[in-house]
């Protein structure tokens, strides 16, 4: 499944393990997530941090990204981030 096509309401895993709930049918590199972490909280994430979202279906897939999205996490990454 391409980042980009996550919609709002479909079931993501971050990177670090905590799920949450897309709020937004956008694309790009920053999507709007209610994350359920520590606290429930609504916020922005980075759409390279999202590594698997689960379709209408319920069946998790691996997410993959843009060579934008790529080139932005490499960037995070060198910064220590």
């Amino acid at each position: 499944m391409k980042s980009n096509d996550i919609r709002k309401g479909q079931r993501i895993q971050q990177r670090n393990g905590w799920f949450g709930t897309m709020q937004d049918s956008k694309k790009g590199n920053i999507r709007c997530v209610e994350v359920e972490g520590i606290y429930k909280e609504m916020g922005s994430i980075y759409a390279h941090e999202i590594v698997r979202a689960q379709d209408a279906q319920g069946i998790w897939h691996t997410v993959e990204h843009t060579p934008a999205q790529l080139k932005l996490q490499a960037r995070v990454v060198a910064l220590g981030f």
